[in-house]
């Protein structure tokens, strides 16, 4: 299976255990992978080079299919176009906190939309970053929060 960028595999990008358990195919379109791999060159390999560790990904490509299926997706999630990615620290063992990945990336990276997803206020549980591929980047910087058991939006 290719790799998408140095550090970053094409079985990272579209693993799920929703997918496997319903035997959805998360396979990007060409025009997909090539969006892949410009969000893995602009956001994913400068967080690498950065800390010089690995970096965890807990969500990427999902299929249309597989975003229909996955409880709490929006219909219009930038994961369905290869230009989102989940980041989350906690699993690797690095040191590295997912709050250090969303200042770096908040400080030094052109993105389109970052979400500091739950968590506490020193601490998300992951985070969102998209890369828009037409090079049109909102810079747009939010929180995630529940409220009466739904994701809430508000800005960072």
């Amino acid at each position: 299976m290719e790799n998408i960028s140095k550090h970053l595999s094409m079985k990272e990008v579209t693993k799920s255990a929703t997918a496997t358990k319903l035997g959805i195919d998360n396979t990007p379109t060409p025009q997909h992978l090539a969006n892949l791999k410009l969000l893995a060159e602009k956001v994913f390999e400068p967080i690498r080079a950065h800390f010089g560790k690995p970096i965890g990904v807990s969500s990427g490509y999902r299929s249309a299919a597989l975003n229909k299926a996955t409880p709490g997706s929006s219909a219009t999630s930038q994961h369905c176009s290869g230009e989102a990615l989940d980041l989350d620290q906690g699993t690797t063992g690095t040191g590295i906190t997912n709050k250090d990945v969303f200042e770096f990336i908040k400080n030094n990276l052109e993105f389109d939309q970052m979400i500091w997803e739950y968590g506490t206020k020193d601490e998300p549980d992951w985070v969102h970053v998209s890369y828009e591929s037409t090079g049109k980047q909102r810079k747009q910087i939010l929180r995630c929060t529940r409220v009466n058991g739904k994701p809430s939006y508000s800005p960072y």
